[in-house]
């Protein structure tokens, strides 16, 4: 039963296909058998093309591309038809200027051995004046090196007085602007900033005078070693 299914199918299949041949107009688009008869029935028109000649473009033509009269085209068709292409082989040659052109390239990309050698030799003279110049650097910098660590060592004491100097000013205006309240009050308080503000005028006005005094009594030396009367001074 399965043998005489499978011989079948081939006899049906060999009968489609020779209807097809015989008669263009068997058409059948929704099955299987459809899709051979259109199959059998393609036929389609040989190219025209011309393969004995070689496709030169004519430069004068306006549907002609424009990357077809280009001078790099010219050389493409010369090499691969040679004179048939019909271009002189003299003006792919390149001009003078493209020449120089050339050379600088040549001379910037592949130099001789003894520009190479040069170069070797100016980048190694570079690299060892550097090299001297950064140990210079080192050596003048290690000679300093006590006398910048002392200086350090100064700044750093110095830093901590002027610290220690600033937290008992500190101390002492808030201690002095408590005994003036005559209570305790926070040390951001309105109240409080104005006492402060009025101690800080008042030490101003203090230290001036301190310092008319010193002068007075430096220009009242001044004068009785020279033996004249010392000058009045103004505050």
């Amino acid at each position: 039963m399965a043998s005489s299914a499978l011989l079948w199918r081939p006899c049906l299949l060999h009968r489609t296909l020779k209807t097809v041949s015989l008669s263009k107009t068997v058409f059948f688009p929704n099955t299987q058998c459809g899709i051979l008869a259109q199959t059998a029935n393609y036929n389609p028109k040989p190219l025209k093309l011309n393969l004995k000649k070689p496709y030169i473009p004519d430069k004068n033509n306006e549907k002609t591309p424009e990357w077809q009269k280009t001078e790099k085209y010219d050389k493409k068709l010369f090499a691969k038809y040679g004179f048939a292409s019909g271009i002189d082989p003299a003006i792919l040659w390149p001009t003078h200027e493209q020449l120089e052109k050339i050379t600088e390239e040549e001379k910037e990309w592949n130099p001789s051995l003894e520009q190479m050698m040069k170069n070797i030799a100016a980048r190694e003279k570079e690299e060892r004046e550097k090299r001297l110049a950064k140990e210079k650097l080192i050596a003048a910098n290690m000679a300093k090196m006590p006398e910048m660590i002392e200086k350090w060592r100064r700044q750093k004491v110095e830093t901590k007085k002027k610290l220690k100097e600033e937290k008992a000013r500190r101390e002492r205006l808030l201690a002095e602007a408590t005994e003036r309240l005559g209570c305790a009050v926070h040390p951001n308080s309105p109240r409080f900033l104005e006492v402060v503000a009025e101690i800080q005028k008042e030490e101003k006005k203090r230290k001036k005078l301190l310092k008319l005094k010193e002068r007075q009594d430096r220009l009242a030396a001044a004068a009785e070693a020279a033996g004249i009367s010392p000058p009045p001074v103004t505050s």
